[in-house]
């Protein structure tokens, strides 16, 4: 395992660590626990430290796991969840101090955990980021021990430039991908000048970069990769980056061509986000425990050449940047 700093906590921390939306199971399916468990005693015998979870995971149920795994293990694992989803409706006026406070209490409950290492905003609307009084509650909580620091989720770029104008914004989680680039624009330099960590989150697209879907595979109702495709439940681009799903598969089969050999894409896909030195880590997740070996695979790859990269960017600009780049 390779490490890298997470902004100005200076903790070390995985550079492929692991996201658990889907640690229970896949999408839709009944949390498993047991299977839960196993996914992530795995990861960290692999040499991840640092796992993300959210109250709203599965009802509760990941942080439940991840806590129970976490306070089992000997090593220092650093866990980062969030708080925000479970207002209904989300909105801004529904962020208030107080119902924020109680998601971190709750948080802490479920984990079993002395105090959350990362407590992050889950996208919230654009409107809080403009809302001093919701950042300061957050260093109100850190004084009283309940976390130690606070970073944010945004789904789009403009908000994650605004929330890191507080200084006490460790962190953001962003969707970077190779089908989504617009913060290597301005955000990456950005977060590198004040010192804050960059999580990368649906790094492989939901799975699009994977190679392994097709225009006749089937997702269950309850998978939002089969309901969210324009935006019905939550934010269109956390399904398949937002891309247009038949789009989608042609950028892959012209990603396929120039990786000829690779049954799998998603290593090579991950490899092309730790070029950037910006990134603290990436949070794929697992719902099998094969997953994880096919992430942690990225790390002993041979370097992507300078025509593969190429190449690889030829296809976001001729295929994906008109449709996505402008929006998020």
């Amino acid at each position: 395992m390779k490490y890298r700093k997470l902004g100005k906590t200076n903790w070390q921390i995985s550079e492929i660590s692991l996201g658990t939306w889907q640690v229970g199971g896949k999408w839709g399916s009944p949390f498993d626990h047991q299977s839960a468990e196993y996914i992530l005693n795995t990861a960290i015998d692999s040499g991840i430290n640092f796992i993300d979870t959210a109250d709203v995971y599965s009802a509760g149920m990941s942080e439940t796991a991840v806590g129970k795994v976490v306070r089992q293990r000997s090593e220092k694992i650093y866990v980062a969840t969030k708080c925000g989803r479970q207002l209904d409706p989300h909105t801004n006026e529904a962020y208030q101090p107080a119902a924020l406070r109680r998601f971190v209490e709750d948080s802490l409950q479920r984990t079993g955990l002395e105090t959350l290492d990362l407590i992050q905003l889950h996208c919230p609307p654009s409107e809080v980021y403009y809302r001093p009084e919701i950042f300061g509650l957050f260093e109100r909580l850190r004084e009283e021990g309940k976390i130690q620091h606070l970073g944010v989720s945004v789904e789009k770029v403009e908000q994650a430039l605004k929330a890191i104008e507080y200084s006490n914004v460790v962190s953001v989680q962003i969707i970077f991908n190779l089908f989504r680039q617009r913060p290597t624009d301005l955000f990456f330099k950005r977060a590198q000048q004040r010192d804050v960590g960059i999580i990368v989150r649906v790094p492989l697209a939901s799975g699009l970069l994977t190679g392994r879907y097709s225009s006749s595979t089937v997702f269950g109702k309850d998978d939002h990769r089969f309901f969210n495709r324009d935006g019905a439940a939550f934010d269109k681009g956390e399904t398949f980056a937002g891309i247009n799903y038949e789009k989608g598969l042609e950028a892959v089969d012209r990603l396929k061509a120039i990786f000829p050999a690779a049954e799998n894409l998603a290593p090579i896909a991950l490899q092309w986000i730790l070029r950037f030195p910006e990134v603290s880590c990436i949070i794929p997740g697992a719902s099998r425990v094969e997953q994880i070996a096919s992430n942690l695979s990225s790390l002993q790859r041979p370097e992507l050449s300078e025509a593969q990269v190429a190449a690889m960017q030829a296809i976001y600009e001729d295929l994906i940047k008109a449709e996505v780049h402008h929006l998020w």
